[in-house]
């Protein structure tokens, strides 16, 4: 794996991330996985070190680190622990950074500086049961009351949703209107009265990243708590997704090279016929496809994150590098498993984990069916036959 390019600051966020979540994280996968505990403990070591608010400004309790930055701290705890950089990601990605994004001064002081410094946790709900990829469908209302709204509905699949603290969410402004127009973005908080934490998902990968559903029964949310232009959330959340698709594109990425060094490391170690099973061709060339796909991945995303830091147009980089990124760590990962044979099927060498894991990639934060409707959209244009993304 080569430095591509990284400046000083960036190695240096780099191989701190990497010692802690090697060193640390690294040893707690396995049993958070069986266990489905949310990882706090790692959440604490991420708080210590100043890691909760990567690309917010000093100003406000972050590290004022860029996207790279941010792409490489995801990597890293991805490769020891994903269910830890999924819950990372939601807080950061999806709900911190909008509120810095779009939030007015006071928004900014009030909910941002404790959310980088990790005294709470954030999280983001735009999945409804009859709305994910069609975000536009957001049934969830938000009705004037005062100078509050009153907002009823129900979200799901929400990451963090047991213990955040804050949550942005889609919300139905103008029921009249139809499809995405008439969305706001909200910022709610836990303690709203009428505001409940529903089930909690147990899950194919990333267990110990907690994911529930939300109930909102008429609950009085101050006016002061819009994000943004009345009306006018659905451009948020489309910006949102897609600098957090950059980030579900190095959370793969992570996956893939845990996955690619485990099995690398077996096929040298592990003889059969009197030779490491390495020397075979078949095996060889699995390891060879491995490699191709982390270079592509890697080069992809760095790409899209340093265009985003250069404030040039990157949805479309950032569709790609997700798209592949995530369809990569299932090849990585499902090949790593057969590389160990029997024992890649068995939970103690953690690759099975790795490819359970991997599979939330390719859906979460617009699926890879999306994915190739916003790519195609961009290279094609308007035409006939290409829908409208919504996610």
């Amino acid at each position: 794996m080569t430095n591509l390019d990284l400046t000083d600051e960036q190695r240096m966020i780099r191989d701190t991330v990497r010692d802690l979540a090697r060193g640390e994280f690294a040893k707690r996968a396995i049993e958070i996985d069986r266990t489905e505990e949310f990882p706090r403990e790692n959440f604490e070591r991420l708080k210590e070190l100043g890691l909760m608010g990567v690309m917010v400004p000093e100003s406000h309790g972050g590290a004022g680190a860029d996207t790279l930055s941010w792409v490489l701290t995801l990597e890293e705890i991805a490769y020891a622990c994903p269910s830890t950089a999924l819950g990372l990601a939601a807080h950061h990605s999806l709900c911190t950074l909008p509120i810095w994004n779009f939030g007015t001064e006071e928004q900014r002081r009030r909910f941002v500086p404790p959310l980088a410094r990790g005294e709470v946790m954030g999280s983001y709900g735009l999945t409804e049961p009859g709305a994910g990829s069609d975000s536009g469908g957001t049934r969830t209302t938000a009705l004037v009351d005062g100078d509050h709204f009153r907002v009823s509905g129900a979200k799901t699949f929400i990451t963090n949703g047991s213990h955040a603290s804050t949550f942005v969410l889609a919300v139905k402004t103008d029921p009249a209107q139809t499809g995405s127009r008439g969305i706001s973005a909200l910022i709610v908080e836990r303690s709203t009265p009428g505001f409940t934490i529903g089930k909690k998902e147990s899950k194919l990968g990333m267990r110990g990243s907690d994911t529930v559903q939300l109930s909102l029964d008429g609950c009085r949310v101050p006016r002061a708590n819009l994000l943004g232009e009345l009306h006018d959330g659905f451009k948020i959340f489309m910006n949102t997704l897609d600098g957090g698709r950059i980030g579900i594109a190095a959370l793969a990425l992570g996956i893939a090279q845990a996955a690619f060094e485990r099995a690398c490391a077996y096929s040298k170690e592990r003889h059969a016929f009197g030779k490491p099973i390495a020397a075979f061709q078949g095996v060889a060339n699995l390891i060879a496809d491995m490699a191709v796909d982390l270079d592509a991945s890697r080069h992809l995303v760095y790409h899209s994150a340093r265009l985003k830091d250069a404030a040039q147009p990157y949805t479309r980089e950032a569709a790609v590098a997700k798209l592949f990124a995530s369809e990569a760590a299932m090849r990585v990962t499902h090949d790593a498993i057969q590389v160990l044979g029997g024992y890649g099927y068995m939970q103690e060498y953690e690759v099975e984990r790795m490819c359970r894991d991997a599979k939330l990639c390719t859906i979460g934060e617009g699926t890879s069916e999306i994915q190739r409707i916003v790519i195609a959209r961009q290279v094609l244009g308007k035409v006939a036959g290409v829908e409208r993304s919504s996610a």
